[in-house]
């Protein structure tokens, strides 16, 4: 089952999270699922994590299984406030050498003990370590400790309950982790022991890896012969601009997010911008093409007259992931999105977001 994430929708306290699963929830599960439980991919900020007291959680739990939804995966990326609010760098904060991004951690974890359905295995995404300007060696033996300490805690919830619950670090442009080859090196230098390791993988964001122009089949392939288990993939695309005039893009320019931006030279080099608007500034020359952090609903073919999207990089790996793996849609940028871009209800969207996912799931081709 195809499902979407929540944090398309602005909430931060548990009051906010609850009321926009309510209104949003069941209208999507009608539009997709009408006749069978449907999976939701919750955002929990750190606020409302921990707001939820155990009678909050089963409230919510009988709420979903009253409306015929349940929680599949849990989005523990973004701990502070995520919209309305310039996010840019403090979106990884705080990152894995604090005790405060473990703590959350925890949480989320027993969270979702208490939803996940029996006999199936869940995932909570993460910060990629960190942001790469923010973390330095010396870091390192707290990071392994931290982490190391949250997934002991993910084993024993699995020895209690029965149900496996996996972190997956996200890697995304600019953090320690960005590409394929650097979560190989990462997995390799955390200092895990074998129930810790079985406990680790990665939240798979097909934005943040086309934005590195891997080869979908080749990244698979480097995951599968380093025994790294993928927790959830979540459907995205990127902006994709072919010619050397970065400009053209200047109405993606917005103060919220971080728009990591990748340029290819005709050599093939790679120019990193940590966001659109110094790429933009920049304009070098000679370049082939660029790839911008803008998540985009995959449905469009373009995003503007002038500019495409990463959709080809959907349509090649969608199929290649096992069948049982949880995927969502994640265009958190809803609200950012230019007017032209953002027509009808976000449900609207959300749906016709998961109808392009299954068809290229399965290797359809979708008019």
């Amino acid at each position: 089952m195809i499902t979407y994430c929540t944090n398309i929708h602005p909430a931060e306290s548990w009051a906010e999270t609850f009321a926009a699963v309510r209104r949003f929830g069941p209208e999507v599960k009608e539009k997709v699922a009408p006749e069978r439980p449907f999976p939701l991919g919750l955002r929990l900020s750190g606020w409302a994590a921990a707001e939820i007291g155990r009678a909050e959680a089963e409230n919510f739990h009988r709420w979903c299984c009253d409306q015929g939804l349940y929680v599949a995966t849990v989005n523990g990326f973004p701990f502070g406030a995520f919209h309305h609010t310039p996010v840019k760098e403090s979106v990884y904060l705080p990152d894995w050498r604090s005790a405060a991004r473990l703590d959350y951690t925890r949480k989320l974890a027993d969270l979702l003990a208490l939803w996940l359905p029996d006999k199936m295995t869940g995932s909570i995404s993460t910060v990629p370590i960190g942001f790469g300007a923010m973390i330095e060696e010396k870091d390192f033996p707290l990071i392994s400790k931290n982490l190391g300490a949250a997934l002991d805690h993910l084993d024993r919830l699995a020895q209690r309950t029965g149900k496996e619950i996996l972190l997956a670090l996200e890697p995304e442009p600019g953090c320690v982790i960005e590409t394929s080859a650097e979560l190989v090196d990462i997995f390799a230098r955390l200092n895990l022991s074998g129930p810790q390791r079985k406990m680790l993988a990665v939240c798979y964001d097909c934005c943040h890896q086309a934005l590195q122009y891997e080869a979908p089949a080749e990244s698979l392939a480097l995951l599968a012969a380093n025994e790294i288990r993928i927790g959830h993939v979540q459907v995205s695309s990127a902006l994709q601009l072919m010619g050397p005039e970065i400009g053209r893009l200047e109405r993606f320019r917005e103060p919220c997010y971080l728009h990591q931006t990748v340029g290819r030279r005709r050599d093939g080099e790679l120019l990193r911008f940590p966001d659109l608007d110094q790429a933009i500034a920049a304009a070098p020359q000679g370049m082939e093409e660029w790839r911008v952090h803008f998540h985009v609903p995959v449905y469009l073919a373009a995003a503007q007259e002038c500019a495409g999207t990463t959709g080809f990089f959907l349509e090649e790996i969608l199929p290649l992931f096992p069948p049982e793996i949880q995927m969502e849609v994640e265009t958190y940028t809803w609200e950012v999105l230019p007017d032209d871009l953002r027509r009808g209800p976000v449900t609207d969207s959300i749906a016709r977001e998961i109808a392009w996912t299954t068809e290229k799931r399965k290797g359809e081709r979708h008019e």
